[in-house]
């Protein structure tokens, strides 16, 4: 055999042997930020004992809860190729009208109150489904537009004034601050939420057009699936968890204003990346964002245990998503070109 088609099959093997170690990372990649997450919790524990008592650790996954219900939303939206900026206002125009709706009427049942900042969020995730479904604008331009809109109507209808706890019944605050079955009610609406996607994810036909809507958009097509209606569906679902954190947003800190989290769509957006959603669509799973919401809720949680300065904080927490999505991407460059290697095999 001539001894440069031996080097060349020897130069295959080689990469071959590489991408498909990359491969097996991106395979069990989770197992890897679980990882990183126990380290990182171990070493916090070393510099202030306080960090892995009972309490604390109530208090990050309560604190997590309502971040975890919005990655889930978002990392839908995300596997579509789509994304959604406008979260933030739908939780402020939300938790805006919940608390007006307590405030004056103090007898009003909470899984009423819980189901109009539902019924909000979906018919506002359904505005920017139907503009980009059915109008064709790009999803960033669609949501954008629609942020500020709806971060107007918030200021609005509030007339610029805060809605204050004193305002809110004590039957609304608990939502957020009650226990149900020994758990914070909060942990327990995610485990439910997560419960119920997990199912419809993984095992209905919904699920599986969800995603390859997102992996293969022309293929999708041809295979009779209809990229409009998933896209809706998708949209409107990440509307109805926005609406839904709005309510509970404003329950757990008592209090509702123009502003409620504003800025915090990217927040989200970091929990899916740390989770290893991908941003180019078809890509994502459950277990990954869950991990990447702990890891944000830890970060928030050490930092200050921790005396790093504020304006450091946001800094370090933009740095390791920075190294995250590098990570994401040259493992994912190794499979497909390993993918490419098999082929050519």
């Amino acid at each position: 055999m001539p001894e440069n088609v031996i080097q060349s099959s020897t130069e295959l093997q080689s990469n071959t042997v590489k991408s498909s170690k990359l491969a097996n990372i991106y395979k069990f990649r989770e197992l890897g930020l679980l990882a990183f997450i126990i380290i990182l919790a171990v070493a916090v524990q070393f510099r202030n004992k306080s960090f892995l008592s009972v309490e604390n650790i109530n208090d990050m996954i309560t604190n997590t809860a309502i971040l975890s219900i919005l990655a889930l939303g978002m990392m839908l939206v995300l596997v579509t190729r789509g994304i959604d900026l406008s979260i933030g206002s739908i939780i402020a125009l939300s938790g805006m009208v919940a608390a007006q709706m307590v405030s004056t009427y103090q007898n009003l049942n909470p899984f009423l109150v819980i189901l109009l900042g539902i019924v909000i969020g979906m018919i506002c995730g359904a505005i920017n489904g139907v503009l980009i479904s059915k109008i064709g604008l790009l999803p960033i331009i669609a949501t954008l537009a629609i942020m500020n809109i709806f971060r107007g109507i918030t200021f609005k209808i509030s007339g610029g004034e805060w809605i204050s706890s004193y305002q809110m019944p004590d039957s609304f605050v608990s939502i957020a601050t009650g226990k149900t079955l020994g758990l914070n009610n909060l942990i327990l609406i995610a485990i439910v939420i997560y419960l119920l996607f997990f199912y419809i994810i993984n095992h209905t036909r919904t699920g599986r057009q969800i995603y390859a809507v997102g992996s293969n958009p022309d293929s999708a097509k041809v295979s009779g699936i209809k990229e409009g209606r998933i896209l809706l569906l998708v949209y409107t679902i990440m509307g109805g968890f926005a609406g839904l954190s709005g309510v509970l947003w404003v329950s757990k800190f008592a209090s509702a204003q123009g502003d409620t989290a504003s800025g915090y769509e990217l927040t989200v957006i970091a929990a899916c990346i740390l989770g290893g959603v991908s941003i180019a669509g078809g890509s994502g799973k459950i277990s990954g964002i869950i991990l990447g919401s702990i890891l944000l809720g830890i970060l928030n949680n050490a930092l200050p245990l921790l005396n790093v300065s504020p304006f450091w904080q946001t800094g370090i927490q933009g740095l390791i998503i920075l190294v995250a999505v590098i990570i994401n991407t040259l493992v994912k460059r190794g499979v497909d070109r390993n993918n490419l290697m098999r082929r050519k095999i």
